[in-house]
């Protein structure tokens, strides 16, 4: 979440009078998160999100993100609802942008979780996986191991070894050896690849939300559990890994899915992906964030850090205790 498009008070309290859903108390942006413009909205009902898409959103994904989110919530995934209009209308224009209201969940997002908040957040991935299994909707992942290449080359290779020297080779080398040994027929379905602990909402040892569904797309289940190991089982900077949290993680996974031989054995390639995958993205908006966004930049080293882990990491190391 962030804010690259300012709403004014007015045009707010403009957008929810085609709403039954109160009056405008407060309006309020939020600058975690570097994808779309969202703004915190208190009625004298209710607490709910607006979003406004931004250029990494194609409009034209967003009936997909809209009926997976139904799929799940009806199938009891704790996931937020889009909020309907007078009209039954859940896609808005606001700013120039499309824009949409959507349920707030209450929960926290924690940035030191426990084993038992881990656990639980892999067995609500692997409940989310079994709930998409009728899920019909298929929608190819725009930054799948075919696209990282091509977003690297967008990169200011200047810029990226002023982070750290001769950056831009060891990425270049990367993108080839995933290209190379990236694997192929692993179960796939709908997945949310973004999982990080401010997507999930934790209410005590459970969780109470999963949000930010705007990376959802049809990919390899496993590459999906392996975004989320890498964003969870590590600290913030990436450089020390906390196995207790990592076992937890797919221990609760376990417990609801259990990946097959070939899909454990991929894993470390899986997250070498994942990792290289946030590196660059983090590395593309830290070069090309506008200065006057509201938003809070990542740091790319942090997935460095983390890819260097999983090159020396096994299946069988990964997996003993889960």
């Amino acid at each position: 979440m962030a804010v690259y498009t300012q709403v004014s008070a007015e045009a707010a309290a403009e957008l929810l009078a085609r709403y039954d859903v109160g009056k405008l108390v407060s309006l309020k942006g939020i600058a975690e998160g570097v994808e779309n413009s969202n703004y915190l909205l208190e009625t004298d009902r209710a607490r709910f999100i607006l979003t406004l898409y931004e250029s990494r959103v194609d409009p034209a994904d967003l009936p997909y993100f809209h009926n997976l989110l139904a799929h799940l919530n009806a199938a009891g995934c704790p996931v937020p609802r889009f909020i309907d209009d007078r009209g039954g209308r859940w896609l808005q224009d606001v700013r120039g942008k499309k824009a949409c209201l959507i349920e707030f969940l209450p929960g926290i997002s924690v940035s030191e979780p426990t084993p038992t908040q881990a656990a639980a957040v892999g067995k609500a991935l692997a409940k989310m996986h079994m709930a998409v299994v009728n899920f019909g909707e298929l929608k190819p992942n725009p930054l799948g191991q075919s696209s990282w290449k091509a977003l690297f080359d967008q990169c200011d290779q200047t810029a990226a070894n002023a982070l750290q020297a001769g950056f831009a080779g060891e990425i270049a080398r990367e993108c080839d050896w995933l290209s190379e040994n990236w694997p192929s027929n692993l179960p796939q379905c709908a997945v949310h690849t973004d999982l990080f602990p401010d997507n999930v909402l934790i209410r005590g040892d459970q969780v109470g939300g999963l949000i930010d569904f705007y990376f959802a797309c049809t990919d390899f289940r496993a590459y999906d559990l392996a975004v989320t190991h890498a964003a969870w089982s590590f600290s913030a900077d990436g450089r020390h890994y906390l196995a207790e949290i990592a076992a937890a993680l797919l221990g609760g996974y376990s417990e609801v899915i259990q990946l097959t031989d070939d899909e454990k054995q991929a894993f470390p390639v899986l997250a070498r992906g994942a990792s290289l995958r946030f590196l660059l993205t983090r590395l593309y908006d830290w070069i090309n964030t506008p200065t006057d966004a509201m938003v809070t930049r990542k740091d790319p080293l942090a997935f460095y850090h983390r890819l260097k882990f999983y090159r020396n990491a096994s299946s069988s190391a990964l997996f003993g205790s889960a």
